[in-house]
């Protein structure tokens, strides 16, 4: 089995000793698939604790997929463990298996009827099979505390749409109660409105809902319902001012909506869509509050009511690239209808991912496929010159970076960080010219980007020129984020160059608090602490510096300091 092969340590000796348990044998090699990948055969349980205790493991170490199969597996073996019964269900919910966690959610529930997330799947399944009124009793029955509070009368009211609509505005009233869910109740009263016929509540509701905050969706639904009522000038005003709010949004594209005209299909066109809806609502509530594994469940869910949500699938794909479940996350981002901007959002992650799986040529591949198709684009030149600088092949990011700017055209506010990751590439291939120039476009664009005063201040030190410009340059940088370790760092070493060593040394002890496990700030202080004559706290960061994996061109310094006890004469910077 791969997943035996690919843990370290514990967990592969962990895993093989289950395997005698399961299967009377010792590990198997698979045929190269990724841990916990679908299409991968595992050993069968020969027991229910056998399953059990490797599917904890799996578990432990984060392969949600596998536990799910080996507590299913142990399941069989007794069907009546309500423990086993549980685990199984939650982890098959929680990994889409929906098919399979539906029986177990009916299961769950003749032992324990007030379990909210088998009545949420008990709920969604009968809404699938047509029977919207046990779907609502299920839905009615959620606790009204916590997010279920929310979820509740969302799912209470489409599946009164499901039903005929009796009632279904009525039944969000609830969530008015609580400040700052109106616009989430406008919203979804709009949706129900507008398949309704019911004009003025619906735009109404869709006012309402893009008073306060401006989603992806909400432009989409309101632009759809200005657009299908003959007023497109409307739906471009709207479009225009989320784009200009999200200039480098990749996620909605004002020209495909409006190209539809009056013939663009409503957002949610019918209860099921609906019930997505409110789920991929939730899934992004959690997420914007760090509970990835909360949103991902969610966003099941309402792909098991919807399929094709574009934005679900990304949120999927985006929290399995988290959980470090990259070729997962590649079919699903590839599994987003091709039409839909979210495509090419995908695309480049799929190609950001397969650099990750040390595909880099894959990648850059792909990347280049994409730009051609997309001539109007920056994000695949970009994405693609990301991906080279982190590589360390500097001259050819540079490259890509000077093909984006050239799409540009006229250059705008939010350009500078492309110049300035040109400028970091032409700086690290010896062009310095070309760096200054693009360093200084990017502060006229953004007059106070703390990273671009960090480097072109710290740079113009490093070299002697503009001394007191500079300075006050990484001042203001430091002002401006006083808590980045790397920009204290900056000020540091740039009064080290400069001869003000006791300086140099406060800044620095500083930055080494603020990033203590970084090797190049630990190897600066060891060499401040030094030019003060505190030898034995110099040779104390210089072997720190060397245990925290510095860079290969610091390692022979690192060691000669280490081995010398001092540090080799360096010039102070004076002024060109």
């Amino acid at each position: 089995m791969v997943l035996w092969c690919k843990r370290g340590g514990a967990a592969m000796a962990a895993f093989a000793m289950v395997a005698v348990l399961t299967t009377g044998c010792g590990p198997r090699s698979g045929s190269g698939t990724a841990a916990g990948s679908a299409d991968e055969v595992r050993p069968a349980a020969r027991s229910a604790l056998s399953g059990y205790l490797a599917g904890r493991l799996a578990q432990g170490v984060g392969d949600s997929r596998a536990a799910a199969d080996y507590y299913a597996q142990a399941l069989k073996h007794d069907p009546d463990n309500t423990e086993l019964l549980q685990r199984t269900f939650s982890l098959m919910a929680a990994e889409g298996r929906l098919d399979v966690a539906q029986p177990l959610a009916e299961r769950v529930l003749a032992f324990d009827a007030d379990q909210p997330l088998p009545l949420v799947v008990a709920g969604l399944g009968a809404a699938q099979a047509g029977r919207w009124t046990e779907a609502e009793g299920r839905f009615g029955q959620l606790p009204k505390r916590g997010i279920n509070a929310i979820l509740g009368p969302l799912l209470v009211a489409w599946a009164k749409v499901g039903a005929g609509d009796q009632g279904a505005l009525q039944a969000l009233d609830a969530l008015t109660k609580t400040k700052g869910l109106e616009p989430l109740a406008a919203f979804h009263g709009a949706l129900i409105a507008d398949i309704g016929g019911r004009a003025q509540v619906a735009e109404d509701g869709y006012r309402t809902a893009l008073s306060t905050q401006l989603s992806v969706r909400g432009i989409e639904a309101a632009g759809s319902w200005y657009q299908r009522t003959g007023r497109l000038d409307e739906a471009a005003k709207l479009y225009a001012r989320y784009q200009g709010d999200h200039p480098d949004s990749m996620l909605f594209d004002a020209k495909r909506l409006l190209s539809q005209g009056g013939g663009i299909a409503p957002v949610v066109p019918d209860a099921r869509a609906g019930l997505a809806e409110a789920l991929f609502d939730i899934a992004s509530l959690m997420r914007q509050g760090n509970a990835s594994d909360v949103a991902m469940l969610y966003a099941r869910l309402a792909l098991w009511m919807r399929p094709d949500l574009p934005l679900a699938q990304t949120t999927v794909a985006d929290i399995l690239v988290g959980q470090g479940r990259l070729a997962e996350a590649n079919r699903q981002y590839l599994s987003v209808p091709k039409g839909h901007p979210a495509f090419t959002y995908g695309r480049l992650r799929v190609a950001i991912n397969l650099d990750e799986l040390n595909d880099t040529e894959g990648a850059l591949s792909a990347l280049d496929e994409l730009a051609r198709e997309r001539a109007d684009s920056l994000e695949a030149l970009v994405t693609k010159g990301d991906i080279l600088r982190r590589r360390k092949r500097f001259a050819e990011a540079a490259s890509a970076y000077d093909q984006a700017v050239g799409r540009a055209g006229v250059l705008q506010s939010h350009h500078w960080a492309l110049l300035y990751s040109r400028a970091i590439c032409y700086e690290r291939s010896k062009q310095w010219p070309k760096a200054e120039a693009d360093f200084q476009e990017a502060l006229r664009l953004k007059p106070d980007q703390a990273d671009v005063l960090n480097y072109l201040g710290y740079s113009w030190v490093d070299m002697g020129m503009h001394l007191d410009v500079a300075r006050k340059m990484l001042e203001k940088a430091v002002e401006l984020r006083p808590r980045d370790g790397a920009i204290v760092d900056s000020m540091g070493w740039a009064l080290y160059r400069l001869g003000d060593y006791h300086g140099a040394v406060r800044y620095l002890e500083r930055a080494a608090e603020l990033k203590p496990e970084d090797p190049t700030i630990n190897d600066h202080l060891g060499d401040a602490y030094w030019q003060v004559g505190r030898v034995e706290e110099a040779m104390f960061q210089w072997l720190r510096a060397n245990s925290l994996e510095p860079e290969p061109e610091q390692i022979e310094s690192l060691k000669d300091k280490i081995r010398t006890g001092q540090v080799p004469a360096k010039p102070v910077v004076r002024q060109q």
